[in-house]
């Protein structure tokens, strides 16, 4: 449509190829592709100049309010590389994405204010494109996907349990002793299969744990293991609080907690992503930088 427009406005599609930058020949292809698209003739042509037939002049009218359109979506779109703008969808783990993500927002916000951001908190690995999730934060082992990664940092395992629950049962020393223990089950997690927990950096040990409660949310086994419930195998930025306020006693055992595999925010495989997915790409990974364990 723009050769076509440029070569009725010149009288030359020589002078429109000048003009956008190609040659004629190509110029000539492009006209001769629309005028059999369409199924008539646009141009009467001679050696010298190209004419309008009726069929042209109804379609010049038409293509000079159409381009201008056109340009104004492109130039929107293109728009969104360069200024971080529109709504951004990030899919997070519960957890995380509250004690964690959900502070770092603001100053977010701060920096790129016409950037909305829609947090959709689950520990369920929804699939991001079937989801149209701009990014997600993933924490564990990566399986094999044509998805985009930038690992931000680690978070190791704890195993813990509150003082109460440990001046009672007595303190373990060596895994195989959790056979012994009420042990509250992570049911999303493979290193927590039902029965049994994972230890070695590889998950290469494995010995049995079962509990009187399982849920599918580290921070509702937490809230138990503190009231003295059991012993919980929590990742660092769940338990730290915890720990922290001696409510947890972390457990020095015989054998290495299972290394959880790192913390990743996973995007769309695209060669030029938004730039509202860039900057909050980068802002997380600065973050990550400026701490060396969230939570």
């Amino acid at each position: 449509m723009r050769v076509f427009v440029r070569a009725a406005t010149d009288g030359s599609l020589s002078a429109a190829a000048r003009h956008l930058g190609m040659s004629p020949a190509m110029a000539t292809k492009h006209v001769n592709a629309l005028e059999a698209r369409l199924g008539v003739k646009l141009f009467h042509r001679t050696t010298r100049r190209l004419a309008l037939t009726e069929a042209g002049g109804d379609y010049l009218e038409a293509c000079l309010r159409i381009l201008p359109d056109i340009d104004e979506a492109e130039a929107a779109v293109a728009s969104q590389r360069i200024k971080a703008s529109g709504l951004l969808r990030m899919n997070v783990p519960l957890s995380f994405g509250h004690s964690f993500v959900a502070p770092l927002i603001p100053e977010f916000s701060r920096r790129h204010p016409e950037v909305t951001i829609e947090l959709g908190l689950s520990d369920a690995e929804l699939d991001i494109i079937a989801g149209s999730w701009d990014l997600a934060i993933r924490i564990g082992r990566l399986a094999d996907s044509p998805l985009q990664a930038r690992r931000l940092g680690d978070s190791p395992m704890r195993v813990c349990a509150s003082p109460a629950y440990l001046d009672q049962r007595g303190m373990p020393r060596r895994v195989a002793e959790l056979v012994h223990h009420n042990c509250l089950g992570y049911t999303l997690s493979a290193m927590q299969g039902r029965g049994h927990w994972a230890f070695g950096i590889n998950g290469e040990v494995r010995v049995p744990a079962t509990g009187n409660l399982l849920a599918n949310n580290g921070d509702a086994l937490v809230a138990a293991a503190v009231r003295g419930q059991g012993i919980v195998y929590q990742p660092e930025f769940i338990v730290g609080d915890a720990i922290r306020r001696d409510e947890l006693v972390v457990l020095e055992l015989d054998q290495p907690t299972m290394a959880l595999g790192g913390i990743h925010v996973l995007y769309p495989p695209d060669r030029r992503p938004p730039a509202k997915v860039r900057v909050m790409i980068d802002y997380l990974a600065e973050v990550f930088d400026a701490q060396a364990l969230p939570g």
